[in-house]
């Protein structure tokens, strides 16, 4: 549907960044039936234009959007609420003969779609037992599955419900249908055999809107996705109200929620309906149709990642298995055309607005939370090593809002300069006029000297320039930080930020080491955005000025001798681009994902930026530093978590520093062989 808002989310600091008007098809050549196989399900929520009481025209606007539906391989299709009748067909539900025309209608919608390859929910009246139901009938390859009686009838302001339909609430029994025993009821459970984690339950409009909804019975029983069937009207303000409860519900429940409301062709009599379609993903909604407007949404369901996630939150009950009945389906495995964006910068909110709201957020969860450490142990003063470089400004600037927030003045700020054999001239004057700019002391000591006698002490050549060269530097530096923080009565505060700390880029018991890190958890995408913010907002055109220069400094340790006075040693050329490594650092522990899918929707998300080969180079770069150097990240020191993906021994990662990474490295030379093979 032209005019779609997809929307996804960058989990890490809950923000949503939207792609307004544009609805983005990615094609994935590689790995037939990867994406379906890894989980992504492509799902599709329809308003068809209904004729009022004319159950013929409805099933043939139906079949006519199942087909257009199945040509974008969608596996999960949901239509809105009595969708065959109309919703506003009022006493005509008392009809036989409307009754009779719509049940016919269903027989022959599922006759006609023998050949699609989905799973379909349509709603309609369906007469059991003497009683009418409102109710949602589940279709696959032709044949009903399953009947859905609502829950819960509203008699209130402008629904009549009652005065046709019977509750279905704890409804479960079998209709005979030419031989055929149908289960009716509504802890029905749609399994698929050839995808585990997809299972689909269903719920009807005011089923969502009551105090405990069937879902949550649905999802405790292991449905990853929730259809509804809807006939929301429209009221002023409604529309924002019912996309709260969508989103909050598939996020309550780590679900994901594909929500199907009626639309134009309904009577407008007294109300107007106007779609809002909208399919949602643990909280995030991936893709929102407009309003008065007919037509189909898609949006790509990740399946597995709900359920890793469920497995990670230990408050989320395990399935109860005997609560309902399940019915299997069957899909074909084939590979999924992805309509979901993946953000390259999965940390950093893509709008100006929501990303300078989030830096201030976080600038205040760091301030505090080295407030209340200097507040703890009675320190009125605090020690910075500061390099000129990204981490060690961001660190500056978060103890200078610590102190204003103390009330204690910036005078106190100790900032040390300890300039060595690769030292620029750019980062040491930036060094030097930022600590003037925020009002800082500032100590130069050039290590150059102690750095040699410790060579000449352990007989190392100066001419080496191996790990010992570097590593002797910043160990010298954290020596001299520690031993100035004892002798003044101030704390150490540490520079080293997540993306570092997820590499190992950090000398052990050198820079590594600190008594409170407050960068220990921003990745290095977002360190960038936070310094940026800082100078957009400072008010002060020479700070502004400074803090520019030093975010168009090449990222470097400045280890190495300069060539020509330019720094030699550039970081992403050894370990690569921080923008990878931060995206694989996302996917891999928030998300959970293995290897392959990493890679290949980095692959998509990045290309024409690098190349697969890059990609995939820089990603065994990145399995092989995670596992390997664990032991950094064991004995970390203290430092505020910021966002929902942290490496803190205490918290977030607990993870032996022996473990191998075999596994997961073998699922890459997979890659490789199937990229040759091919």
């Amino acid at each position: 549907m032209a005019g779609d808002i997809c929307v996804v989310a960058t989990d890490m600091l809950f923000s949503v960044l939207a792609l307004e008007n544009i609805n983005i098809v990615i094609n994935i050549p590689n790995g037939k039936g990867e994406f379906m196989r890894q989980g992504f399900i492509k799902t599709a929520a329809a308003t068809p234009t209904v004729t009022v009481a004319d159950c013929r025209a409805n099933g043939a606007e139906i079949l006519r959007l199942v087909q257009e539906m199945a040509k974008e391989h969608a596996k999960v299709m949901v239509f809105p609420e009595l969708c065959i009748t109309g919703y506003t067909c009022q006493d005509l539900f008392l009809q036989r003969r409307l009754l009779e025309s719509a049940w016919k209608t269903l027989l022959d919608i599922a006759d006609k779609t023998s050949d699609v390859d989905a799973l379909i929910f349509v709603g309609l009246p369906v007469s059991f037992r003497g009683k009418l139901y409102n109710a949602a009938a589940v279709l696959n390859w032709g044949r009903i599955l399953g009947i859905i009686p609502k829950t819960h009838i509203p008699n209130y302001s402008e629904f009549y419900e009652q005065r046709y339909f019977t509750s279905g609430e704890g409804c479960l029994e079998f209709m005979d249908l030419e031989g055929e025993r149908i289960p009716f009821g509504t802890e029905l459970l749609f399994s698929c055999d050839a995808l585990p984690e997809l299972t689909v339950a269903a719920e009807i409009c005011e089923d969502l809107w009551v105090p405990q909804p069937p879902s949550v019975g649905h999802t405790q029983a292991g449905a990853h996705i929730i259809v509804n069937l809807s006939a929301s009207n429209e009221m002023v303000g409604k529309d924002s109200y019912r996309r709260s409860l969508v989103t909050g519900q598939s996020a309550r429940l780590v679900c994901g929620y594909i929500y199907a409301n009626a639309g134009e062709g309904e009577s407008t009599q007294d109300l107007v309906f106007g779609g809002q379609n909208m399919i949602a993903e643990n909280g995030v909604v991936l893709c929102e149709g407009q309003r008065f407007r007919n037509g189909v949404i898609y949006a790509d369901i990740d399946v597995q990642r709900l359920a890793d996630e469920r497995r990670r939150l230990t408050t989320y009950p395990p399935a109860d298995t005997e609560s309902h009945l399940r019915v299997a389906f069957d899909l074909q495995i084939e590979e999924t055309v992805i309509s979901r964006n993946f953000p390259q910068y999965p940390f950093v909110p893509a709008q100006k607005e929501a990303r300078d709201a989030r830096c201030e957020e976080i600038l205040n969860i760091q301030a505090m939370g080295l407030k209340k450490r200097m507040e703890h142990i009675h320190c009125t003063r605090a020690i910075v090593g500061l390099s000129g470089g990204l981490d060690s400004t961001l660190a500056l600037l978060v103890i200078a809002r610590t102190f204003d927030l103390m009330g204690i003045s910036r005078e106190q700020i100790h900032c040390v300069t300890m300039p060595c054999f690769g030292t620029t001239d750019r980062t040491y004057q930036n060094a030097c006029k930022l600590s003037r700019c925020l009002g800082a002391q500032l100590d130069e000591i050039n290590i150059k000297e102690a750095v040699m006698g410790h060579f000449r002490d352990i007989g190392h050549d100066p001419e080496v320039h191996d790990v010992t060269y570097e590593n002797s530097q910043a160990r010298e530096r954290t020596q001299i930080l520690m031993d100035m923080s004892n002798q003044e009565g101030s704390i150490l505060v540490g520079t080293g930020d997540l993306s570092e700390l997820a590499l190992g880029w950090a000398t052990y018991n050198g820079d590594h080491m600190s008594m409170y890190g407050v960068n220990g958890s921003v990745p290095k995408t977002l360190v960038r955005h936070l310094v940026n913010y800082y100078a957009d907002t400072c008010g002060e055109p020479e700070l502004a000025a400074v803090l520019m220069d030093i975010l168009d400094t090449p990222v470097s340790p400045e280890l190495l001798p300069p060539e020509n006075g330019e720094i030699a040693q550039k970081t992403e050329d050894l370990v690569g681009p921080y923008e990878l490594h931060d995206f694989y650092l996302y996917y891999m522990l928030r998300a959970g994902f293995e290897p392959k899918k990493i890679y290949r929707i980095a692959c998509r998300t990045f290309e024409g930026v690098y190349d697969k080969e890059t990609i995939l180079k820089w990603l065994k770069t990145f399995y092989r530093r995670f596992f390997s150097q664990q032991f950094k990240r064991s004995c970390l020191p203290d430092g505020p978590k910021v966002g929902s993906v942290a490496v803190s021994p205490r918290g977030d990662l607990r993870m032996p520093s022996d473990a191998s990474a075999a596994i997961w490295l073998e699922q890459l030379e997979e890659l490789e062989t199937e990229k040759c093979s091919a």
